[in-house]
């Protein structure tokens, strides 16, 4: 049975050197932005396309990042429908700086109730990225689980934050996908532990 160690999430700034002194034989794999082919999936900024914005019946975006930055309300910016829609990685984040202080997340695109940042990752961020690991990344994580069942497994991302609801510090993906492969591992043993 593959334990919950065997995949670890560490920051991408980290000498790779480190990590493989720290990790000897793991699989290092960069689920960031500026990962390569097919890891670079995993990273909130792709565009997978056809992800629903929650709450929304009927409306789609293409990235996990654009629909959370798209639902964002500002003091002087409401939700925004074109970095829902945007398809390139860049060009995503909607800043205090520019719009100032950020009031919450609005629940869905014309939704009266502005969401606080944990319960938004709760109820958008969270629902939103499993959708995505469900139905546009099964292939990856398939890939993934493969090389966990092997050796162990470094997810790199920029963030390293894995509590939800901690608010000190943004929300690793990297952190989502490890538990979603975790929990894939685990049922797997559960279905070999039955059939034998």
């Amino acid at each position: 049975m593959v334990t919950p160690t065997r995949i670890i999430v560490r920051s991408r700034h980290t000498p790779v050197a480190k990590i493989e002194a720290e990790h000897p034989g793991a699989a290092i794999v960069d689920v960031t932005s500026r990962g390569p082919e097919p890891w670079v999936r995993f990273s909130p900024f792709y565009p997978l396309g056809d992800l629903p914005v929650p709450f929304t019946p009927g409306r789609n975006g293409a990235s996990v990042e654009g629909i959370w930055q798209g639902l964002k309300v500002f003091e002087s910016a409401d939700v925004d429908l074109a970095v829902m829609a945007k398809t390139s990685m860049r060009g995503l984040k909607r800043t205090v700086r520019r719009f100032g202080r950020c009031l919450g997340h609005r629940r869905g695109v014309e939704g009266e109730e502005l969401l606080g940042y944990i319960e938004a990752r709760h109820a958008i961020y969270a629902p939103l990225y499993r959708f995505a690991l469900e139905r546009r990344l099964q292939e990856e994580v398939l890939q993934l689980c493969a090389l966990a069942r092997s050796q162990p497994v470094v997810l790199l991302d920029y963030e390293t934050n894995c509590d939800i609801d901690d608010p000190r510090k943004p929300l690793s993906h990297a952190g989502l996908v490890a538990a979603y492969v975790r929990e894939r591992l685990a049922a797997d043993a559960d279905d070999e532990a039955l059939a034998s």
